[in-house]
């Protein structure tokens, strides 16, 4: 899934490159049209005319230098995000994350600015990837990235910085939705904390929506994949221990299996393993 936020984000900065170029060639089509479809009018009047923004935006960029940064945080957080949970909870978290950082943009606007000076144009996935990101950063806090191969950091102490560093960015004209990050973030937070809307099974944390939404992974807080060396054991000790179960069915029938061990058998049936 990953992958495939990742190609749907080229293939529309790709498209509106072309489409742009081909307004600039001789006003053969109409330049503001990418601006119709894919931004976010955060003025309510504005957002009103054309709501599918809060929708499109966070699928579009119109410069090469935000498509990569974004891209390339998506990437990372993503594989992280699907080391715990699946490919559809990942969409689930980039399009409701975006959708709360699009929010966030319009009820600031409309609450701390005047009618005539509020409206400025929100495009990008940024929040989404925060949502993204934060998430996977308030699951598994002590995770150590290593940065530049040098610098050992915990995952939770990356997450502040850019909380700060959004919260610094507010007011000022650095042309960056702040609000749209920080909207993302709340969400990501609220996924685990609150709603679970991101479910993992977890002691520490309740959810509201775990009726609904079912975790299909294991819970890792590892940042790397596993090896050949660490999958082969783990391969070896599910085998071994279907063996014992295979051996007890085989002397005492299926009713001798606790449920962990009927449990365990399913899940192995299940997988193919």
């Amino acid at each position: 899934m990953t992958h495939r936020l990742i190609i749907i984000n080229v293939a529309v900065f790709v498209l509106i490159q072309i489409y742009l170029a081909i307004s600039r060639l001789g006003g053969l089509v109409d330049e503001d049209l990418p601006n119709i479809l894919f931004t976010l009018d955060t003025n309510l009047t504005g957002f009103l005319h054309k709501p599918w923004g809060l929708i499109t935006s966070i699928f579009a960029h119109f410069d090469l230098f935000h498509l990569f940064s974004n891209m390339l945080f998506l990437f990372f957080s993503g594989k992280f995000f699907e080391q715990i949970w699946s490919g559809k909870q990942l969409l689930i978290c980039y399009m409701i994350g975006g959708i709360f950082g699009g929010i966030a943009e319009i009820a600031v606007q409309s609450i701390f600015y005047s009618t005539e000076n509020n409206g400025a144009l929100v495009i990008g996935a940024s929040g989404s990837i925060m949502a993204i990101f934060i998430a996977v950063a308030f699951h598994s806090p002590q995770t150590q990235l290593l940065l530049f191969g040098k610098f050992s950091i915990r995952l939770y102490f990356l997450a502040i910085f850019f909380l700060i560093q959004d919260i610094i960015g507010i007011g000022t004209k650095d042309t960056t939705a702040h609000f749209a990050h920080i909207g993302g973030a709340i969400f990501g937070i609220l996924s685990i904390v609150t709603t679970k809307f991101i479910p993992v099974k977890s002691p520490n944390y309740g959810g509201l929506f775990d009726r609904i939404f079912k975790s299909s992974k294991k819970k890792t807080v590892s940042p790397r994949f596993k090896s050949d060396e660490a999958y082969n054991q783990e391969k070896r000790s599910h085998q071994d221990k279907t063996d014992s179960i295979l051996d007890k069915i085989s002397k005492g029938g299926y009713a001798s299996l606790n449920q962990s061990e009927k449990d365990f058998l399913f899940k192995q049936s299940k997988n193919g393993k």
